[in-house]
């Protein structure tokens, strides 16, 4: 989950200020980013709102990072 860490890190934030966003410890943010521990689906589509991507770009399967358009309101 490079993509993950690289994006926080872009945004010069720590893994704490990520694992608040999440709902989770900063350790449980740590393995995802090193793929110990793999990330859940409501965590993925956090990030990918938090970092306006794609889930499909946080997991590697695009190298394309505009998201796609939403068919839900994310400002909730």
């Amino acid at each position: 989950m490079e993509r993950i860490r690289n994006l926080r890190e872009d945004k010069d934030l720590s893994q704490n200020e990520i694992a608040k966003i999440l709902n989770c410890s900063q350790t449980t943010y740590s393995r995802y980013e090193t793929g110990d521990l793999n990330i859940p689906v409501d965590s993925l589509i956090k990030l990918a709102i938090y970092f306006n991507t794609s889930i499909d770009y946080l997991t590697g399967l695009t190298d394309e990072k505009k998201p796609y358009k939403r068919s839900v309101r994310t400002d909730k």
